[in-house]
């Protein structure tokens, strides 16, 4: 499969190959019994037999996809999509303006249907902009840092190491030594590289993922690295999570005006949206959806940015809407959107309503993440100061 993941190293494999049809057994059929299976990136997902017909259905359609791309490869050459932006210091024709942008307009469709399995670790690499940042540090930065950080001992190292035996545990390498030994690498490595985010529970999750998808853990770093520093607002791994708080916020005014009959039931039950939406965000969906319908949310993350985690998240309510409207209690709630997360096969289905049934303006986003910020930076001080007065008090 994908792993063992070697630290520079190409590896020689093809998840293409592997996107089978999967056959429950005429018993389980029958009984519409749960069945287990293992996805495209080793883990174990369980369903009935109605979710192995879904995720059939959605793999005949990756096979689909992955020929659309592999045409577009053979028409425009290797790396057709790195020609999407006009260079600003050259007055470009007004042909070549054009093709730009309608290679730009084909790139973004395909994106959302899908990055072929066996094409994503280039793509992801190219389009996130990880190669560049990557190409303004010597060759031998990655394992330069990692050497001299191995062994030193600081509070994120600890929680860390704490994290690791929790962070996908059954996974065939990602719960053994050597996988513990690579996310521990990557995560360790970045908290050196930036001290002011450090470690947060939350980005062992994301640096597994990245692990099984990139080619090597290198790119893996680098890969987390364009996520924390470019593609994700600064502040949201903090310590004091302040960016984490603003986006729960600005989720709650936007749930509010998209679904504002959803929003009002949801309150009247005393139900807090960020109960289930702070994992989401912390976590990029990893610990809530399935692997492979969470790589699809990030191959558009990757390309459009973070407003994606507001389109899928308010999808995933609206989906629900009815259901959630006839509940009494917070747990139901919580337990139809855990269900419908955890079974949601079909990315094509959350994309869409993601996308064409929610959309908004990106700069009405970062209008609204302004408006948080003072409120919610005004509240951490308060409970700051409110600490350090108790803090005294227990003292004297």
């Amino acid at each position: 499969m994908m792993y063992p993941i070697q630290r520079n190293t190409d590896l020689p494999f093809e998840i293409q190959p592997e996107i089978r049809i999967l056959r429950p057994s005429i018993h389980a059929r029958r009984a519409n019994l749960v069945v287990k299976f293992q996805d495209l990136y080793g883990f174990t997902v369980e369903g009935n037999v109605d979710d192995v017909n879904v995720l059939n259905e959605v793999r005949e359609k990756v096979r689909e996809q992955g020929r659309v791309w592999w045409a577009m490869e053979a028409n425009k050459g290797a790396n057709w999509y790195l020609h999407t932006y006009g260079s600003s210091s050259i007055a470009l024709t007004s042909s070549l303006r054009f093709s730009v942008l309608v290679n730009a307009m084909t790139l973004k469709k395909l994106i959302r249907k899908g990055i072929p399995p066996s094409l994503r670790p280039k793509v992801w690499f190219s389009l996130s902009g990880a190669a560049k940042k990557k190409s303004t540090v010597p060759d031998s930065y990655y394992n330069d840092l990692t050497g001299a950080v191995s062994d030193k001992i600081t509070p994120a190292t600890k929680q860390i190491d704490h994290d690791l035996p929790r962070t996908f545990p059954g996974h065939p390498w990602l719960d053994t030594p050597e996988g513990h030994a690579a996310v521990r690498r990557v995560l360790v490595g970045y908290s050196f590289r930036d001290s002011d985010v450090g470690y947060c529970q939350g980005l062992n999750y994301v640096a597994a993922m990245l692990l099984l998808v990139m080619k090597t853990e290198e790119e893996a770093f680098w890969m987390l690295a364009v996520l924390l520093e470019n593609v994700l607002v600064n502040d949201c791994y903090t310590d004091n999570l302040s960016g984490c708080h603003v986006d729960q916020r600005v989720f709650k005014d936007l749930l509010t005006k998209k679904c504002p009959r959803l929003s009002a039931h949801l309150e009247t039950l005393g139900f807090d949206v960020s109960l289930v939406a702070t994992e989401w965000f912390l976590c990029l969906f990893s610990k809530s959806l399935p692997s492979e319908t969470t790589m699809r949310v990030w191959d558009v993350l990757f390309y459009e940015g973070a407003k994606v985690l507001f389109n899928v998240a308010l999808a995933i309510f609206k989906m629900k809407e009815e259901e959630l409207l006839v509940t009494y209690h917070v747990g139901d709630a919580i337990k139809i959107i855990q269900n419908t997360t955890h079974h949601l096969f079909d990315p094509d289905e959350l994309l869409t309503i993601a996308f064409d049934k929610i959309n908004f303006m990106t700069t009405n986003l970062s209008k609204q993440r302004k408006k948080q910020e003072t409120v919610v930076m005004a509240e951490l001080d308060q409970r700051l100061r409110r600490l350090n007065t108790t803090k005294l008090s227990v003292k004297s």
